[in-house]
């Protein structure tokens, strides 16, 4: 009998887990499912480029993980019940229950209004195909001289505000950031980083909370109206809701709570991986969301379920950062480096380098998802704990 893994969402880490499962399982002894809602591949990391009009190249599912042992299947996910093991989906066909005996939970975060009045009515966002898209179209629309108002001062709205001003110079861009513009970052990135804002004319509000968003501008908390013909929000991610419906243990963010292999720690059957797994990293924190914590967890939990199932080693190896990589436009960059719990030192690479190297980074990620089982490792070995090793209780130590 086969043991059935079932992989809930196919973004950067599920479609990651997915592969690499295929590249060290083999395929008579394990039925991989992956499920999504949409039949291409995403390259989140770009949002702000598809939604300044850029072409992204489509990545099928179907093409992608054809030949690989992995059965993609296009529905949306409505519920677990991770009692009795099984997953409910709504598709072409109608609806379907899907049993597991491990799951991969990888549905990831979307954006989060904070519950800020007026955002869900006049506000855009960028952490979705579908607003990117409605983003495009939007701005698309917008007469020379109208402002662009980017609400929140991290790396999705630097990166959103900087695409903005050079796809479009005649349009106002403005950020309005609760802090100071970059204040997380080294002297000499924050320096570079004003630099780039002040050459695209990109206008900075600091220090301020946004209170409400209205049809035509925002409204600080202490009343100043900014102006704003379109208004991006981009001030956090909120994780997939499912999650906090089910039995799993969840932290206050909606995150399942897993230990060091990415393994719930109330469901060993189940593994939560990239933004919607509470993990921790160096210096007993939280990993951020991001594709800098999801890849590597993506890779930790497919190297645990392996070694569970085939009785070999667990991984050991504690997921850290080393860099942050910011593109400013299509021909600036920043990346910091920085401390193994994310916090920013003083070496920093800016300018046209910059953007090469992260523009490598994005294509490196979306090649790695494109190919699911090139590369190592490449031996397939046999499962010999199959339904046992998932439904164990005995929790080996992190």
């Amino acid at each position: 009998m086969q043991h059935r893994i079932v992989v809930l969402g196919a973004g950067y880490t599920g479609a990651i887990t997915a592969g690499r499962l295929a590249k060290r399982l083999r395929r008579e002894d394990v039925a991989i499912t992956l499920v999504n809602a949409e039949p291409d591949f995403v390259e989140r990391v770009r949002m702000h480029q598809l939604a300044t009009g850029q072409h992204l190249r489509p990545r099928p599912f179907g093409e992608m993980f054809a030949g690989t042992g992995v059965e993609v299947r296009i529905a949306k996910v409505t519920g677990v019940d991770a009692d009795r093991r099984t997953v409910a989906v709504t598709g072409a066909d109608g609806d379907a229950e899907l049993a597991y005996d491990t799951l991969v939970y990888a549905l990831g975060s979307g954006w989060n209004s904070q519950s800020v009045p007026g955002t869900a009515e006049h506000a855009y966002e960028i952490a979705s195909r579908p607003g990117a898209l409605r983003l495009r179209d939007r701005l698309a629309r917008l007469r020379a001289g109208q402002t662009v108002v980017v609400v929140g001062g991290g790396l999705t709205g630097v990166e959103a505000a900087t695409e903005i001003a050079e796809a479009r110079p005649d349009l106002g861009v403005a950020l309005a950031a609760r802090g100071g513009l970059g204040d997380w970052l080294s002297p000499k990135g924050r320096e570079h980083l004003r630099k780039v804002f002040g050459r695209l004319g990109v206008t900075v509000h600091e220090h301020v909370t946004v209170a409400s968003v209205e049809a035509d501008r925002v409204v600080t908390a202490d009343g100043t109206a900014i102006p704003s013909g379109v208004t991006v929000w981009t001030t956090g991610f909120a994780v997939h809701p499912i999650a906090k419906a089910t039995t799993l243990e969840v932290g206050d963010t909606g995150q399942i709570v897993v230990d060091g292999t990415l393994r719930s720690v109330s469901h060993p059957d189940v593994y939560a991986v990239g933004d919607a797994a509470m993990a921790m990293g160096p210096g007993n924190k939280p990993l951020r969301m991001s594709c800098a914590s999801g890849t590597p967890s993506a890779w930790q939990a497919a190297d645990a379920i392996a070694a569970r199932l085939t009785g070999g080693k667990l991984p050991n190896a504690p997921i850290r950062y080393f860099n942050q990589c910011v593109s400013l436009g299509r021909r600036d960059g920043l990346i910091q480096f920085v401390t193994a719990d994310d916090r920013a030192v003083r070496a920093a690479l800016t300018g046209r380098l910059a953007a090469f190297y992260k523009e490598l980074v994005c294509k490196g990620a979306a090649w790695g998802v494109a190919n699911p089982t090139l590369g190592l490792p490449a031996r397939r070995r046999p499962v010999t704990h199959m339904r046992a090793a998932a439904s164990s209780a005995v929790r080996e130590p992190a």
